[in-house]
């Protein structure tokens, strides 16, 4: 196994220190070349700015990835002044919280309807080494891995009850689980190239445009069925209510015709969608 699979700390010398060395020398090598040591002073000359190269200034959240003719030294993280070999090739890496935000992807949900999903991710780079060596162009690698992670997702669960009424977790209504769902899968995908995932959820999700008015219409008669259901439930009781107390109190004796007749009305009336026009009788009931 490589030695050098995951991230090493490398703690630098402080630049200060190293600083102060180097203004010494540096006044010497003036003083060098009044005394008439030219030749010998423009060698310590020469040698000061080759040393002089290896102060390093690190900001907070920003990693220095060390190289050595190729072989990886180690990763300075602890911001300040530093010294590190001159010879070290270094590059910067971002270690701060970022955020990616996909496109509208169009994917099939569980049961094969087109819907629209996008998603933002909040990630940052946790292992430098992987972040640099493991991948190429970890950023470009984050929105490939999350796309596909994405539809992944959307092909795991339907977009809601309409679509499977038996699923316990559906896109459009099990956020908490849906996200925590997508937030996994991204993690495992992003492992290899040494990025944390702090949080992944969902910031767009509707039906494709071919079928979007198809589905509304369907959520609607869905609605007005459930409303309608309602309705008849309670103009039963209603109606009910009514017969008992006309015979409760005596006001009026019905026979089996004409109970028929009072609830065939009675339900036009509660159950009807427009308003009802009264009819005065001025003869009997009979008539």
């Amino acid at each position: 196994m490589d030695k050098h699979i995951s991230e090493r700390i490398l703690n630098p010398v402080s630049g200060y220190v190293i600083l102060m060395l180097l203004l010494v020398s540096a006044g010497l090598c003036f003083l060098l070349m009044a005394s008439g040591g030219q030749p010998v002073a423009v060698v310590i000359w020469f040698v000061l700015l080759f040393f002089s190269r290896g102060l390093l200034v690190i900001s907070p959240n920003t990693a220095k990835v060390l190289l050595l003719f190729g072989d990886y030294k180690g990763t300075a993280r602890e911001s300040g002044f530093w010294w590190v070999n001159p010879f070290y090739q270094r590059q910067t890496v971002s270690v701060r919280a970022r955020n990616f935000e996909s496109e509208q992807l169009k994917v099939n949900d569980k049961m094969g309807n087109p819907v629209l999903i996008s998603v933002i991710l909040v990630w940052k780079v946790k292992d430098t080494y992987r972040a640099c060596f493991e991948v190429d162009q970890y950023v470009n690698f984050i929105k490939v891995q999350t796309d596909s992670a994405v539809r992944k997702l959307a092909a795991s669960y339907p977009y809601d009850h309409f679509e499977d009424e038996r699923a316990v977790v559906t896109l459009s209504t099990n956020f908490d689980e849906v996200n925590a769902t997508l937030e996994h899968e991204t993690a495992e995908r992003l492992v290899i190239a040494g990025i944390e995932v702090v949080e992944a959820r969902i910031t767009h999700l509707s039906y494709a445009p071919e079928i979007a008015g198809s589905m509304l219409k369907r959520q609607q008669a869905s609605a007005v069925v459930a409303a309608r259901h309602k309705i008849v439930e309670g103009a039963v009781g209603m109606v009910e209510a009514a017969l008992h107390l006309l015979s409760a109190k005596n006001i009026i004796e019905l026979d089996e015709e004409k109970k028929a007749a009072m609830v065939s009305n009675l339900m036009v009336v509660l159950c009807g969608d427009r308003e009802t026009q009264p009819v005065v009788n001025t003869g009997t009931l009979n008539h």
